[in-house]
């Protein structure tokens, strides 16, 4: 007759209680986004608490329907934890923002950089990493813009 250990058994046993809960955190799969782009993401169930690490690199918006909205807004990584009303960690995933790569072409003169968005024509974009002398004047016409347009909006009311 063979006699096993309670401590073998009970250490096994502890381990496949702790990878059943696992799934439920996991899901570690990072997202990763271009640049001044969204994503759609699923929130599990009984969401009560959204945490992101830097908002300098990523915002995130709750929909209806339990979708969350995660926008990359600087470059680099952060992270997005979800809880439940008790605390639980309900979702952990890491967050990587990227320079957008689709129609950009990029000028360098000397060390100053430019980026123009080529979609089909080639026009200034306001890019994080662009020399002060170009992203300043590109975005100061894009601020200039939306001020018309947000006071003939009110003229119109």
């Amino acid at each position: 007759m063979m006699r096993f250990s309670r401590t073998p058994m009970l250490t096994l046993a502890a381990l496949a209680m702790v990878l059943a809960i696992a799934p439920a955190h996991a899901d570690n799969e990072a997202l990763t986004i271009p640049l001044d782009q969204a994503t759609l993401v699923k929130m599990p169930e009984r969401l009560a608490t959204l945490v992101i690490g830097n908002p300098l690199v990523a915002d995130v918006s709750v929909q209806t329907g339990g979708l969350l909205v995660v926008t990359g807004k600087g470059y680099g990584s952060t992270n997005l934890v979800a809880l439940d009303k008790d605390g639980a960690v309900l979702l952990e995933k890491t967050v990587n923002v990227v320079a957008p790569r689709e129609n950009l072409m990029t000028v360098y003169k000397g060390v100053d950089r430019e980026t123009y968005s080529c979609a089909p024509n080639c026009q200034p974009r306001v890019t994080l990493g662009d020399a002060p002398k170009f992203f300043n004047p590109v975005i100061g016409q894009g601020s200039v813009r939306n001020a018309q347009a947000q006071a003939q909006s009110q003229l119109q009311r």
